[in-house]
């Protein structure tokens, strides 16, 4: 539970240093975190499992992309968050991956 507070927060800063994101609230941004926890339980699997011959040619770069691709996926579900491109996502995962290590 406070993981995903924290989690929260951070996302909802981080929208001060990334351009294409952005929060209309931290209520949106707790919401945006729960949905994500229950996409990166419930779905995330079954797309490393169809992943995984991609991410073993490129040697697991690949999971970048489908980390951004679970992150836009929780963007669609969550009104009041804006997440613009596959790019952004992207840099938006390893920023609160990195973040998330501490806590």
């Amino acid at each position: 539970m406070i993981k995903l507070i924290v989690t929260a927060i951070v996302a909802y800063l981080l929208q001060s240093m990334l351009p294409g994101v952005a929060f209309q609230s931290i209520v949106s941004s707790l919401l945006f975190c729960v949905v994500l926890a229950l996409i990166n339980t419930f779905i995330k699997p079954i797309l490393d499992i169809i992943g995984m011959p991609l991410s073993i040619i490129s040697l697991g770069l690949f999971q970048l992309v489908i980390n951004g691709a679970v992150i836009l996926l929780a963007d669609h579900f969550v009104p009041g968050v804006e997440i613009n491109g596959l790019g952004n996502a992207i840099i938006f995962s390893i920023v609160l991956s990195v973040i998330g290590w501490f806590f």
